[in-house]
């Protein structure tokens, strides 16, 4: 496993800026999901998480069934490229303290990388030294 592409979390919930707010609420409320990521023609745009909703929706009294994403979706804070190493990838999100950024191709979203899975992935490649497998 040598790039994001090999350890990304592939078709994560998205929905087109058109979709209401009730739609994303409706797919956030399986324990699952955590995010819904709004796009354009394939291109992120943005995310909407519970929070978004509770925020831009509720407590602002507007209506989810008539409430677009596009109007209330946040901007990603990042995203890596899926062509990026893993190691690189992973540094990143240690040093951003993020649990999981959107993955894209020129834009295009492909996936998530969820640090969690990632790190599970990447302890099961690592090599088992000698005194270990003596063990």
């Amino acid at each position: 496993m040598t790039r994001v592409r090999e350890a990304m979390v592939t078709e994560p919930r998205t929905l087109p800026v058109t979709a209401s707010a009730q739609e994303a609420g409706e797919l956030l409320s399986r324990t699952e999901v955590r995010a819904v990521y709004v796009c354009e023609d394939d291109r992120l745009v943005g995310i909407v998480t519970r929070k978004t909703l509770v925020r831009e929706v509720v407590a602002a009294g507007r209506e989810p069934g008539t409430t677009t994403l596009g109007d209330i979706a946040e901007e990603p804070w990042w995203t890596v490229e899926s062509d990026q190493p893993v190691e690189e990838a992973f540094r990143f999100l240690e040093d951003k303290d993020a649990e999981r950024v959107p993955v894209v191709d020129h834009g295009r979203l492909v996936g998530v990388l969820s640090r969690s899975v990632l790190q599970r992935r990447l302890a099961e490649d690592e090599p088992v030294s000698d005194d270990e497998s003596a063990r």
